[in-house]
């Protein structure tokens, strides 16, 4: 068959570039022709007739010390392509990536399936407030195709639809043959607010072995990490960073990290380009301990096999990692504060191996069933 990925729009995210590699991957390998589906980004821009006011209130923000670039759009879209220049290689060497301006421009005659997920792809404010009823395939609602939810996820346990989002999604997702959620608490919003059944099920990331993930870092020559002591945070703190000297001192480790040294638009360029996912890859392989507050960090910390501590983040969802640790009996290593951090034992691998194949067994039986 031939079949599209609807899933959210792939730029510096690690794990969000990886799952749709590894979906696509795992439905090639059972023989299918698949692309990923994306809109066009476009350049930011500001309406012109709200730019008097907008960069007025940039120019006070500056006279009153605060460092906002003041063409803050032109500054953007002109550096993106520089902070992202190595994510953007790993997509367009592996991603089958196919681009429309608008979603009305795909054709019915492209697709025989589309399967929608994985990652935050039902989340209005990460698909877009006015566009999420594309996530439930509203473009294709009358057309003679297959439709399947994989992994999809809320992001959250609360729920942030609109009641009227809430009714056109729920009537859309009604039309799909088969529906999966990467959260157990995604299975209870399908069921309470659009009446839908859904299956819990496997991020994609985690269909794929370790091997798989290897030779990715291994085809690129990949340097060793200057480190063993993998720190992945996306929000960092100071409590983080003691976190960090606390677990060195006592595990007499290097910590390193792989992401981009600022993320403020006010800093050097040169410190704001992400590096190449396949050093990111290549950080868990030799990591001795991973310490992070990110969801697929903790997947892939599971994936290789290394002890992991993970800071939990309320304010971007911790259902996420909940749901992910109680399948493998991991929840304790989920802490909120530095308080609740001890110096835990290793897990038992073979047991969490166990439950990781069990869990590959269902979710190839629900792609397989489907497909």
């Amino acid at each position: 068959m031939k079949i599209g990925i609807l899933t959210l729009p792939l730029h510096t995210n690690y794990g969000g570039i990886l799952q749709a590699y590894a979906l696509q991957t795992v439905l090639e390998r059972m023989g299918h022709e698949v692309h990923v589906i994306e809109k066009e980004k476009r350049p930011l821009s500001i309406n012109k007739y709200k730019m008097p006011l907008t960069y007025g209130k940039r120019i006070a923000k500056n006279l009153m010390g605060k460092k906002v670039p003041i063409f803050y759009e032109q500054k953007y879209n002109r550096e993106q392509p520089i902070i992202r220049q190595y994510t953007d290689q790993f997509i367009e060497k592996y991603i089958h990536l196919i681009k429309y301006k608008e979603f009305s421009d795909i054709k019915e005659s492209e697709y025989d399936a589309i399967v929608v997920g994985s990652d935050q792809v039902w989340r209005p404010k990460y698909f877009g407030i006015n566009q999420i009823e594309q996530a439930y395939l509203r473009f294709a609602e009358n057309w003679n195709i297959k439709r399947m939810a994989y992994a999809a996820s809320f992001g959250t346990d609360e729920w942030e639809y609109t009641t009227k989002q809430t009714s056109i999604c729920g009537e859309l997702l009604k039309r799909f043959d088969a529906v999966s959620v990467r959260e157990d608490s995604g299975v209870k919003l399908c069921k309470e607010h659009f009446g839908v059944e859904a299956k819990h099920v496997l991020d994609p990331t985690m269909l794929l072995n370790k091997e798989d993930y290897i030779k990715l870092f291994e085809a690129n020559k990949t340097p060793k990490s200057q480190g063993n002591l993998l720190c992945y945070f996306l929000d960092e703190t100071n409590e983080k960073k003691e976190l960090i000297k606390r677990i060195a001192e006592e595990k007499g480790l290097i910590p390193f990290n792989v992401k981009s040294k600022s993320d403020d638009i006010n800093s050097p360029i040169s410190e704001r380009v992400q590096p190449p996912l396949e050093q990111w890859l290549r950080g868990f392989y030799d990591a001795e301990f991973v310490v992070t507050d990110s969801f697929h960090a903790c997947v892939f910390s599971i994936l290789f096999n290394k002890p992991f501590i993970v800071y939990g983040n309320r304010k971007r969802g911790l259902s996420r990692f909940e749901s992910l640790l109680n399948i493998f009996g991991l929840k304790n290593l989920l802490i909120a504060n530095i308080s609740e951090y001890q110096n835990i034992n290793k897990p038992t691998w073979k047991v969490v191996n166990e439950i990781l194949d069990n869990h590959r067994k269902h979710a190839f039986a629900f792609l397989s069933k489907y497909n």
